[in-house]
């Protein structure tokens, strides 16, 4: 059994179609799960309830953290180590390999290129959170109770994505709108490919060598500019390659009327200097070849057209 808590989001969507490569016996768990395989098993249950986090686990080989929250600060302060800690629990209870879907907030902002080996030195409430949960997660290695992967990925992009910076981008454009960025267009921004996410993330569980590492999954290696990235968007839909760009001022003015805003400000810091990614380590590891951004621009865009019509 190949369990993914946190089913019901784009990466669980991905790491479920992914893992049919793998074992038919997969289980979704989410609130409210919704199969992706005709085999898929569903299971409902709350991850910050300890017993139904064990019954939501057990018997499961491998276990897959994809879980997102509510983007609040203080929401993730009070919940996520008491998910974590839920699941690590349960992955010990059960016997279970654990693998978690992280993101780079805690490596804060990076001069150079962001590697595995990058240290963590987070300069927002959420970036803290989620060193503290890479903290939890090498504490079980070091104990060496359970076998643990750390899989990280940039921001992503990608069909059936919804939840990410580069809707600004890829919606607007869809709706005939001037796409939107926050900060500067003349900076590198890495952006990972949702379904290379949720395919590498089935790779990194079904292989055994790879457990009490960290990874970051494979992303194109190409450097665009945010600029040169929007601008490949403006030209599938033969668009003029115009920006509108939010700035400072608008995001503290926006703030007081919509808290999704208000929680993005403290992560601006991603969106005023470089931002690449390195994934190096796994591509070479596994001979993978990122989707190119060419590729994947193109294909998020057929989606979003598709689902439009």
């Amino acid at each position: 059994m190949q369990t993914i808590l946190g089913a019901n989001g784009v990466i669980g969507y991905e790491l479920a179609k992914a893992l049919k490569d793998y074992t038919n016996d997969i289980r979704l768990v989410s609130r409210a799960p919704k199969p992706v395989n005709e085999s898929d098993q569903l299971f409902s249950a709350d991850l910050l309830n300890y017993e139904q986090t064990c019954d939501a686990v057990r018997g499961s080989e491998i276990v897959y953290l994809t879980i997102g929250l509510p983007y609040k600060s203080s929401v993730w302060e009070a919940q996520w180590p008491v998910i974590m800690q839920n699941v690590i629990n349960a992955c010990i209870k059960s016997s279970a390999k654990l693998v978690f879907f992280d993101n780079v907030y805690a490596y804060g902002k990076v001069k150079g290129e962001m590697t595995e080996n990058t240290p963590m030195r987070p300069v927002s409430r959420k970036g803290v959170v989620r060193k503290r949960l890479t903290e939890m997660l090498i504490h079980e290695i070091e104990r060496n109770t359970i076998p643990v992967i750390i899989a990280r990925s940039a921001d992503f992009y990608g069909p059936r994505n919804t939840n990410s910076v580069a809707n600004l981008i890829f919606d607007n454009l869809v709706k005939g709108k001037t796409p939107q960025w926050l900060g500067s267009t003349e900076f590198v921004h890495s952006f990972t490919y949702t379904p290379d996410a949720g395919q590498a993330t089935a790779i990194l569980g079904n292989t055994p060598s790879a457990y009490n590492q960290t990874w970051h999954l494979p992303t194109d290696a190409q450097q665009l500019t945010m600029q040169a990235f929007i601008s490949t968007a403006c030209e599938v839909l033969a668009k003029e390659p115009k920006t509108s760009i939010i700035a400072p001022w608008m995001m503290t003015l926006g703030g007081l009327f919509n808290s999704t805003i208000r929680e993005s400000k403290e992560m601006m810091y991603q969106y005023d200097a470089p931002y690449f990614f390195d994934s190096s380590k796994f591509q070479q590891a596994f001979n993978f070849v990122p989707t190119s951004y060419q590729k994947g621009i193109v294909n998020t865009i057929q989606y979003l057209k598709n689902k439009k019509s």
